[in-house]
């Protein structure tokens, strides 16, 4: 199934199901969300390839997450505050840049990761994860928690670590859980060894 929604290309990796808070302050974006906000449509959220968050349409990569409007609202600074919650993975199939520099794609919806348990061999994983949740304010703090979902908690850690980019967004192509989940680990020994 293909669909056309607006691309928001940022210097983050939004896993399905993980939050993101945004705030909004570019005209090309307050006019985005004040159109899915009425129309209910979805927002695709992608990994910047090429170039800057503010100004010139910059590249992106062909896979992200299409995300709903969670919650928004005007922040102490006037700002337009927004969260995004992920829905599901997709691939870009085309994009048009619009004449006020938001960047339009069709993209095709990707199937759902399927999953299981934690391993008990990464159940260090679960607990570190619990840890990062019970130190953070909302939207992470209140969020629906599933540590006993192998794909939710990969998901979370992947989102949350600071891991270069180029790692997280390999981790959102990853579709093998046990393998996500093993990368994880390999990059949370690599940074224990080098401090």
């Amino acid at each position: 199934m293909t669909i056309t929604i607006p691309l928001f290309p940022l210097n983050t990796v939004l896993f399905p199901q993980g939050v993101l808070p945004l705030r909004i302050f570019e005209p090309r974006y307050l006019d985005m969300i004040s159109d899915c906000l009425k129309n209910n449509t979805g927002i695709g959220v992608v990994l910047i390839r090429e170039g800057k968050e503010v100004g010139a349409v910059a590249s992106a990569h062909d896979v992200g997450t299409l995300t709903e409007i969670h919650y928004w609202h005007k922040r102490n600074d006037g700002l337009l505050g927004v969260t995004l919650k992920g829905t599901q993975r997709f691939q870009i199939h085309s994009t048009e840049v619009r004449p006020n520099q938001l960047l339009m794609a069709e993209v095709e919806i990707l199937p759902d990761i399927c999953s299981d348990v934690v391993p008990e061999k990464f159940q260090n994983m679960t607990t570190l994860l619990q840890n990062m949740i019970s130190q953070l304010d909302p939207p992470y703090s209140n969020m629906t928690t599933q540590y006993d979902d192998a794909a939710w908690v990969s998901s979370r850690l992947a989102e949350l670590l600071p891991l270069p980019l180029n790692i997280k967004q390999a981790l959102l192509l990853e579709e093998n859980i046990n393998e996500r989940l093993r990368i994880l680990e390999e990059q949370l020994t690599s940074k224990e060894a080098t401090l």
